[in-house]
């Protein structure tokens, strides 16, 4: 007729670290992106960064500033 003993700190701990395991992957489900979404958007943003470095102008080179000497 022994009941079993239990540490209630424990168990409330373990409680709460069920309840948010739970949470999170509700959350997976809801908020998260699949891998196709994930590679499709690691694309575009490369092809993004692609079309901008293309873009990009030289440092301009100005006749009226005189270079440094290098004697």
């Amino acid at each position: 007729m022994c009941a079993e003993i239990i540490n209630l700190r424990q168990a409330r701990k373990q409680k709460q670290r069920q309840k948010k395991e739970q949470t999170a992957a509700d959350n997976r489900l809801k908020y998260g992106r699949s891998k196709e979404e994930r590679e499709a958007a690691r694309r575009r943003r490369a092809e993004l960064e692609k079309q901008v470095d293309g873009h990009k102008l030289d440092a301009p080179v100005s006749p009226l500033i005189d270079p440094p000497d290098r004697s």
